[in-house]
C-alpha cells in the first residue's frame, strides 16, 4: 500500500492550527488546550522510535479531544483525511508494535509532577458491547444497573484531589471462560501471561501495576469493595503497605473491639453493628417522635471476623465508619486502616470516589474511554491509554498555569 504519512502529517499540523473546542458541556479551555496537547504529547510519545508513530499518536490524541460524537477511529480520521487516514490510524491502534506501558508511565509521571494527588481511587468500569467478539465481553450482572448486560469489565486507577481526577492505569477483568477458549484468545491476541482474575484480584493488581511500573509514591487507596472479597482486598493492600478506605456493604462480618460495646468480641454484620450504635447513642425522644440517627458520622474500632482470621487473613485493628444521609442510617459504610485519621479526613477521602464518578461521566466518557470497538486486547489498551491522556488534558486545561504547559514546578 502506498504510504500516506506525508499527507497525514500535513493534515495533523493543519488541524492543529485550527484547534477548536467542540465537546458540548465542557468548560472552555481553548487557551490551554493547545499548549497542554503539545507538552504532554511530546512526553507521551517519546518512547516511540518512529516519527510516523509519534505523528499518529498526536493525531489520535487530538481526535479524542475534538472529534464530534463517538470517538471511533472513523470519526477521528475524519478530522484529518479520508479512508487512507482511517486505515493508518486503525493500524496504529490495533496492530502496530508500540507498547502502551511507557506511554502510561509518562502520563502518570506528568500528572504526578504538575499536580498534587491526594489518593488513588480504584473503580470498575462497565463497557456495554453488542456481539461477542470484543475482548473479555460476556453476559454479566451489574449491581449498579440491577440487570444483566453484555459488557466488558475493566478496572481503572485514578489519581485524585478535591477538584480533579485523572485515570492513570487500566486492567481488563478476564474470566476463566474467556481465557480457556483458545479461539477467543487467538482472535483477540490475549497474551499468555493473562490469567483469570476475580474483581478484587483485578483491582489490586491494577493498583500495584501503576505504583511499580510508573514508580509513583504510595498513597491511600479508596475503593468500592461491596462486590469483592473484602478480607482478601485488605490482605493484598496490607501486603503492599498501602493504607486504604474501602466502601463495604452491610453484610460484611466484623468484630467490634470498643471496650464499651455491649457485644464486644462477637462477630456481627456491619449493619448490625451500626444498628446497635444507633440504639446506644440516640437521644431521648418525646412520645410519638420518630427515630433519630446518632449523628452524620460514627466511627467504631473493629477487626475482621473470626472466620476470616481462621483462614489466615489479617486481623489487626480497623475502623468502621457509618455515614448518614437524608435521614437514612447508615447510607454508606466504610472500612479503613487509617485509625489515626480524623473523621473529617476520612470523609474527604470518601468524597474522592464521588469525584471520580462525576469525572467519568463528564470528561472520560466524552473523550471516548468506552468507545473502542475492535476486538483486540492490545487495541483496547492503546485506545484506553490515549483516552486517559485526553482526559488529563481536558481536566487540566481549565486550571492550567504556565508550569502545566512545561511540566515544571
Amino acid at each position: 500500500m502506498t504510504s500516506t504519512i506525508p499527507q497525514f502529517d500535513h493534515a495533523v499540523h493543519a488541524t492543529t492550527d485550527r484547534l477548536r473546542p467542540v465537546m458540548a458541556g465542557f468548560r472552555p479551555y481553548e487557551r490551554a488546550h493547545d499548549g497542554l496537547l503539545s507538552a504532554l504529547g511530546a512526553e507521551l510519545f517519546a518512547s516511540m522510535p518512529r516519527r510516523d508513530q509519534r505523528t499518529k499518536g498526536m493525531a489520535y490524541l487530538q481526535g479524542l479531544l475534538e472529534a464530534e460524537g463517538r470517538k471511533s477511529i472513523r470519526n477521528i480520521a475524519a478530522l484529518f483525511g479520508g479512508d487512507a487516514t482511517e486505515q493508518s490510524l486503525h493500524h496504529f491502534i490495533v496492530s502496530s508494535t508500540w507498547d502502551w506501558t511507557p506511554v502510561r508511565r509518562a502520563l502518570a509521571q506528568y500528572v504526578e509532577r504538575v499536580t498534587q494527588p491526594q489518593a488513588y481511587v480504584v473503580r470498575p468500569l462497565v463497557i456495554r458491547r453488542a456481539g461477542e467478539t470484543s475482548v473479555g465481553v460476556e453476559r454479566r450482572f451489574v449491581p449498579a444497573l440491577g440487570q444483566v448486560v453484555n459488557a466488558q469489565q475493566a478496572v481503572g486507577v485514578w489519581a485524585v484531589a478535591p477538584d480533579w481526577s485523572s485515570p492513570l492505569n487500566w486492567r481488563l477483568q478476564l474470566s476463566p471462560r474467556w481465557l480457556a477458549d483458545r479461539r477467543h484468545r487467538r482472535q483477540t491476541d490475549i497474551p499468555d501471561s493473562e490469567v483469570p482474575e476475580s474483581l478484587d484480584q483485578c483491582s489490586v493488581k491494577a493498583y500495584q501495576e501503576l505504583i511499580k511500573k510508573s514508580r509513583l509514591p504510595i498513597r491511600p487507596v479508596v475503593m468500592d469493595a461491596q462486590e469483592t472479597d473484602v478480607a482478601a482486598v485488605v490482605g493484598r493492600l496490607r501486603a503492599a503497605d498501602t493504607p486504604m478506605l474501602l466502601r463495604i456493604d452491610g453484610t460484611q462480618r466484623l468484630t467490634v473491639e470498643e471496650p464499651a460495646f455491649p457485644r464486644r468480641g462477637v462477630s456481627m454484620t456491619a449493619q448490625q453493628i451500626m444498628s446497635l450504635v444507633w440504639h446506644m447513642r440516640r437521644p431521648g425522644r418525646r412520645p410519638g417522635e420518630g427515630p433519630v440517627p446518632p449523628g452524620p458520622v460514627v466511627a467504631v474500632r473493629v477487626t475482621l471476623s473470626h472466620a476470616a482470621r481462621r483462614e489466615g487473613r489479617p486481623d489487626s485493628s480497623l475502623v468502621l465508619m457509618g455515614v448518614a444521609e437524608h435521614g437514612h442510617w447508615p447510607a454508606e459504610l466504610w472500612l479503613t486502616d487509617l485509625t489515626t485519621s480524623s473523621v473529617g479526613e476520612l470523609l474527604q477521602l470518601a468524597s474522592y470516589a464521588r469525584r471520580v464518578e462525576r469525572d467519568t461521566k463528564e470528561v472520560a466518557d466524552r473523550v471516548g474511554i468506552r468507545d473502542f470497538s475492535g476486538r483486540s486486547f492490545a487495541g483496547w489498551h492503546r485506545h484506553t491509554t490515549l483516552a486517559s491522556a485526553a482526559h488529563a488534558i481536558a481536566m487540566l486545561s481549565d486550571r492550567a498555569e504556565p508550569r502545566l504547559l512545561t511540566g515544571t514546578g
